[in-house]
């Protein structure tokens, strides 16, 4: 495993994370304890040491099923999760950003995650008029003051929301959190520059584009009910997935598993610090950790620290 330093923050973080947003069961399982344990000892025994969660991966329960499986010490793990929706059932939140919702939402973490703080708590995919909610980037700092957090960041909704990524350090925000993938590269334009001119984190969601540059799937792939692909990305998928296709057959090299070639695609832009993919099972975990093997031409990272 390699490791970067993410941002200003100082954190030494595996280049490979794990996106839990699936133990929440809207990707068509549900999972259980015994599910998640495999997964974090994948994780811990390949080195991986950063996990990305949130408040509304069901109703704190992703938070809760890595509390309650998360092996090793506390210290060597670096814990990120969100503030900013109330989830009500699968597919179904409520947006509240309001200072004392922060607080409320942070306890619930906290409970869940079986720990006294978090090492990221980031700002949850708002529009402006919430990035800018009164009060709210104070109570958060004082959250901060007491120990509770240890950095805040901002997982922007909107790949090329420079507004809110120039306002960064004005609000106290270490490290941006963004959709990046061979599918989608807006944050190329603007926002991985004004990550760099900050010296911000950058932590890539979605980094095999849910799932679709796995090679997996097909034009017409047919997804579960419960599935968030089939509930909020049908539309445009199977154009999606056609793409995928020509990017199989003309950029991966051949006998590389696409999966692994998608993440280190990510981890060569010299803004990125980590990939923070989804995996369903701790042979997931092991292919996604595979990634840092591969060398396809990725430039030499700033922040490196193998």
């Amino acid at each position: 495993m390699h490791y970067r330093i993410l941002g200003r923050t100082g954190l030494r973080v595996s280049v490979v994370g794990v996106g839990t947003w699936q133990f929440g069961g809207e990707w068509g399982r549900t999972y259980a304890a015994a599910d998640v344990a495999p997964i974090l000892v994948a994780a811990r025994d390949t080195g991986i040491n950063l996990i990305d969660t949130a408040e509304c991966y069901g109703d704190h329960l992703a938070e809760e099923l890595i509390g309650a499986t998360l092996p090793g010490k506390r210290a060597d793990w670096i814990i990120a999760t969100k503030w900013g929706h109330k989830f009500h059932r699968c597919f179904q939140r409520d947006h509240l950003f309001k200072p004392a919702d922060l607080l409320t939402q942070l306890e619930g973490s906290l409970r869940a995650l079986r720990t006294d703080h978090v090492d990221l708590l980031q700002f949850h995919s708002g529009d402006d008029a919430a990035f800018a909610t009164e009060g709210m980037w104070e109570a958060a700092a004082t959250a901060k003051a007491q120990g509770k957090v240890r950095f805040l960041g901002n997982s922007i909704g909107a790949n090329d929301n420079i507004r809110q990524t120039d306002a960064s350090t004005s609000v106290g925000a270490d490290v941006i959190q963004v959709i990046y993938n061979r599918l989608q590269r807006e944050p190329e334009a603007a926002v991985f520059p004004s990550c760099q001119r900050q010296n911000l984190g950058v932590l890539a969601r979605v980094p095999l584009a849910s799932g679709f540059l796995s090679g997996k799937y097909r034009p017409g792939h047919a997804f579960p009910a419960d599935d968030v692909r089939e509930v909020w990305m049908k539309n445009g998928r199977d154009a999606l997935l056609a793409e995928v296709e020509k990017i199989s057959a003309n950029e991966v090299p051949a006998g590389v598993p696409m999966a692994a070639w998608a993440l280190a695609w990510c981890l060569r832009h010299p803004a990125v610090t980590a990939v923070i993919p989804g995996c369903k099972d701790a042979a997931q975990v092991h292919a996604n950790a595979a990634a840092t093997t591969l060398d396809i031409g990725q430039p030499t990272h700033p922040s490196r620290v193998d």
